[in-house]
């Protein structure tokens, strides 16, 4: 009988050390898309470290939101976090868990085109990825060239009678351009709006005012509505915060741009805007699972990849 009771409370211990440290450690968390690669492939599994900002309490539905030992998100970190746009579900915590790259902390200035996608420079985004075409005829040689390079294929992500595309990052781009000798026939494919002019966008913050111009005003009125539960409306061009016209907003939280690596998946601030700092879940950390998509049970393991930081 004692032995029967001594398990049972071990069993219970453990199980309760296990969701202690999911809840205020660290969690599992699977990547469902191609969106982060090549920082992350579709089916890996990380760990996230709850304590990279500071841990943000769980439960949020019974003391709302608090995070013990606050810091603040460094560009380049790729973050896991709550979707901000899921105004159905009105508890954070409760909304389903998106991942990307934050290029834009409170106060910074972004360069951006008319889809509000960021032009990279060669500070950041080093594995943002690009839409490219090539010709049809083409795609046993791209193939052969892929695999000599070492570069992963991805999947086809488009085709018309001429051209297949597939989606490169910039160094992958360097590389088969190296490797094509003569005139690359690998092309950008070139969004229709190439031509228009790169304008400012402001990453609001804690006590920051941002200056509204008619490019960022439908922006900065659903953050306020959402994250900020202001009354905020737009009329005849000219944004009303409780039922007085402005030109500047002013925000008190702090709010980041993430970007998928993958220009091509729109799972980001440019589908959700803003991402403020109580969505935010943790840092990923760690790559602790990697297989190839289809390949056996005993086979396609990435050991090379197993236990590595997430970059």
């Amino acid at each position: 009988m004692r032995k029967g009771i001594k398990w049972t409370l071990t069993v219970v211990a453990a199980i309760a050390v296990a969701a202690l440290l999911r809840c205020c450690v660290a969690t599992s968390y699977l990547i469902p898309s191609s969106g982060m690669e090549n920082s992350l492939y579709k089916g890996e599994r990380i760990l996230v470290n709850k304590w990279s900002y500071g841990l943000r309490l769980p439960f949020m539905s019974l003391w709302g939101y608090h995070r013990w030992a606050d810091s603040p998100v460094s560009k380049e970190d790729i973050i896991v976090f709550n979707n901000p746009a899921n105004l159905k579900e009105p508890q954070i915590d409760q909304r389903e868990v998106f991942i990307g790259r934050c290029i834009g902390t409170p106060g910074d200035t972004l360069l951006t085109d008319s889809l509000f996608t960021v032009i990279p420079s060669e500070q950041n985004a080093p594995d943002q990825k690009f839409l490219y075409c090539y010709p049809r005829q083409r795609e046993a040689q791209l193939t052969r060239l892929l695999q000599s390079l070492g570069i992963p294929a991805g999947s086809l992500l488009g085709q018309d009678s001429l051209n297949n595309v597939r989606s490169f990052s910039r160094y992958e781009y360097y590389l088969l351009q190296q490797e094509i000798s003569g005139d690359c026939w690998v092309k950008p494919l070139m969004p229709a709006d190439s031509t228009s002019v790169p304008q400012q966008l402001v990453v609001p913050g804690k006590g920051i005012t941002v200056e509204v111009t008619p490019r960022n005003i439908t922006l900065l009125r659903n953050t306020l509505v959402m994250h900020e539960h202001v009354d905020a409306r737009i009329k005849n061009d000219t944004l009303y915060i409780n039922g007085r016209p402005t030109r500047h907003c002013r925000f008190s939280k702090d709010y980041y741009w993430v970007v998928a690596n993958n220009s091509i998946n729109l799972s980001d601030s440019r589908l959700f805007g803003f991402v403020p700092k109580d969505h935010i879940i943790g840092r990923a950390s760690r790559i602790w699972f990697s297989k190839e998509e289809g390949s056996s049970l005993f086979s396609g393991y990435r050991w090379d990849r197993i236990w590595t930081k997430v970059r």
